[in-house]
């Protein structure tokens, strides 16, 4: 037993380190984006920039999530609330999924309604840079034993890199398929398409994290 409680922190504690730097990587991008947008008046710039910021402050969520589990390890009852904390934190990114979504949904709807003129080159250039930055945020994660350690908080974390790197490589397709073929149609749709892939995981990671947070039985363990 002391083997699998030592074996569980050490995940916990290579999850943190993760997380880290993640957030590290993602706020320093972030904060460069936002100032070269503001030196180039680029609104795409500015705009994916501040969409990073969202994603630092999940991840922020989901390190302080850690750092509460790490400061409570020796305590009674330890593992059940440790994993309550856990769930509380995977709860709340949830949410900030579900609004991500919901509003890439009515941004796409608008775009149809109204639509706007791209500048394709900055719009591919912004695009491929968050890619980058996400896939190497996904290749430092590395979700591989977080679901069946049911750590919902680095599975949110996770998730949102996950989604900002889908997000950005629909957004790739999209503005070359629209700049080269004239397929402008393509950038709502595929807003659309990422958006309801958000909200389903999102949602999904709503109800796990509830049903942990609501077994009031585990208190009686």
């Amino acid at each position: 037993m002391e083997h699998i409680h030592k074996h569980h922190h050490e995940i916990k504690n290579s999850s943190e380190k993760k997380t880290l730097i993640v957030i590290i990587f993602t706020f320093v991008t972030m904060i460069a984006e936002i100032i070269y947008g503001y030196l180039t008046n680029s609104m795409a710039l500015l705009a994916d920039g501040w969409h990073m910021g969202t994603h630092a402050l999940a991840l922020g969520i989901a390190y302080g999530a850690y750092i509460c589990i790490r400061k409570i390890a020796e305590k009674r009852y330890s593992n059940i609330i440790s994993e309550k904390i856990s769930a509380l934190a995977g709860f709340t990114s949830s949410l900030f999924l579900t609004v991500t979504a919901i509003w890439i949904l009515f941004e796409s709807f608008e775009k149809f309604i109204i639509p706007l003129n791209i500048s394709f080159n900055e719009a591919i250039l912004v695009a491929f840079i968050g890619l980058g930055v996400n896939l190497i945020s996904v290749f430092i994660m590395e979700y591989k034993s977080c679901n069946s350690q049911k750590d919902y908080n680095y599975k949110a974390a996770y998730l949102h890199i996950l989604t900002d790197a889908m997000t950005s490589f629909f957004a790739i397709l999209a503005l070359v398929l629209g700049k080269f073929w004239g397929l402008y149609f393509l950038d709502p749709v595929m807003g659309i398409v990422g958006a309801v892939l958000i909200l389903r995981w999102g949602i999904m990671l709503v109800k796990n994290t509830s049903g942990i947070l609501l077994d009031l039985k585990l208190l009686k363990e």
